[in-house]
C-alpha cells in the first residue's frame, strides 16, 4: 500500500486558517513566527484575523495556503509519503515536504510567484471559468477555435470539471460557444486573473530568476507535477516543470490517475479546505481519502 500526500492551491483560504494549529503545537508557533520574519510582514495575523478581502489578494493568499499546508503536514502527518503532488501553488508545498526545497526557500519562492502573478493579473483584465459536467474535448476545441483572443484549458480538475482561463473577451466568446454546443453549467471563478494561461508569461519570466536562486535537492519521494502528470525526482526536471506550470494546464485528474496506477491506495490532503478530497473522489471513488 502506497500513500500519497497532496496539497491545495489558491482558493482554499479562509479567515482563521492555521490558528488552531498555532494554538495546539509549539512547532506550528515556531514556523508561523519564522514565516513572518522571512516575508517581512505579519502573514500569520492576516491568516488568523484578516478579512476575506485581505486573504483574497494573490500576494497574501499564496503564502498563506502554502504555510498552512506545510505546518499541517509537519504537525499532523503520521508517516512519510511514498509520493506527493500539489494543485498549482500546492506543488511548491509538495516540494518542501519531500525535501527538494527548504522551508525558507519554498516560502520565498511562493512569495516571488505570488507577486509576479499579481503583476501579470494587473496588466490585463482576465479570469477563469469552470466548465462543469461537459465533454473536455469539445471544450478544448472551442478554445482552440478562438484565435483572436486568449482562452485555454487551465485546470483538468476531475472528469466533470475543466477550468478555462483567458482574457475577459476570450472567456465571453468561449462561454457563448460552449452554450451553443450544449454546456449547461459555466461558473466564473472569483480569482484575480488568467492563471495557467499565456497571460502569465511575464510572471514566468520573473519566476525563472527566483528559481535559479534556489538550491533544488534530490527529493525523498517523487512528485507528480502539474505540467506532465508524471513522477519527477530529478531536480533539473522539477525546476523546468515548475516554471512551465505557470502558463500550462494543471493536469490534476491525470496526475491522480497516474499515482493510482503507480500504486497509491490512500490519499491524504494537508491544508485548508477539502477541495482535493472531493476531486479525488470523483476521479476514483474506490481510493481511501483523508484530510488533515
Amino acid at each position: 500500500m502506497k500513500e500519497a500526500h497532496v496539497f491545495p492551491g489558491q482558493g482554499a483560504q479562509f479567515s482563521g486558517m492555521g490558528k488552531e494549529l498555532y494554538e495546539q503545537f509549539p512547532l506550528a508557533q515556531q514556523l508561523f513566527v519564522q514565516a513572518d520574519a522571512v516575508l517581512g510582514f505579519p502573514l500569520s495575523e492576516i491568516m488568523f484575523t484578516g478579512s476575506d478581502e485581505e486573504l483574497k489578494q494573490t500576494k497574501v493568499t499564496q503564502p498563506a495556503v502554502f504555510l498552512h499546508a506545510y505546518v499541517a503536514h509537519r504537525c499532523l502527518a503520521d508517516r512519510e509519503p511514498d509520493m506527493v503532488a500539489g494543485h498549482s501553488l500546492g506543488e511548491l508545498t509538495a516540494l518542501v515536504v519531500n525535501g527538494c526545497l527548504s522551508f525558507e526557500e519554498g516560502l520565498v519562492l511562493v512569495s516571488h510567484r505570488a507577486h509576479a502573478m499579481q503583476r501579470a493579473c494587473e496588466a490585463q483584465a482576465s479570469g477563469m471559468v469552470a466548465v462543469l459536467k461537459f465533454d473536455d474535448q469539445v471544450t478544448e476545441q472551442v478554445c482552440a477555435d478562438i484565435t483572436d483572443e486568449v482562452v485555454v484549458p487551465a485546470n483538468y480538475n476531475s472528469p466533470q470539471q475543466l477550468v478555462i482561463s483567458g482574457s475577459l473577451r476570450g472567456l465571453e466568446m468561449a462561454q457563448e460557444r460552449l452554450r451553443e454546443a450544449g454546456a449547461k453549467r459555466l461558473l466564473p471563478l472569483n480569482v484575480g486573473g488568467a492563471f495557467h494561461s499565456p497571460l502569465m508569461r511575464p510572471a514566468q519570466d520573473e519566476l525563472a530568476e527566483a528559481i535559479e536562486q534556489c538550491h533544488f535537492r534530490q527529493p525523498s519521494c517523487p512528485i507528480y507535477q502539474n505540467a506532465t502528470a508524471q513522477p519527477s525526482s530529478d531536480p533539473e526536471t522539477i525546476k523546468r516543470n515548475l516554471l512551465v506550470q505557470l502558463t500550462s494546464p494543471v493536469r490534476w485528474a491525470q496526475s491522480v490517475r497516474q499515482m493510482i496506477a503507480d500504486g497509491a491506495t490512500r490519499f491524504v490532503e494537508f491544508g485548508p479546505g477539502n477541495a482535493l478530497q472531493g476531486l479525488i473522489k470523483r476521479i476514483d471513488p474506490d481510493v481511501e481519502i483523508e484530510g488533515k
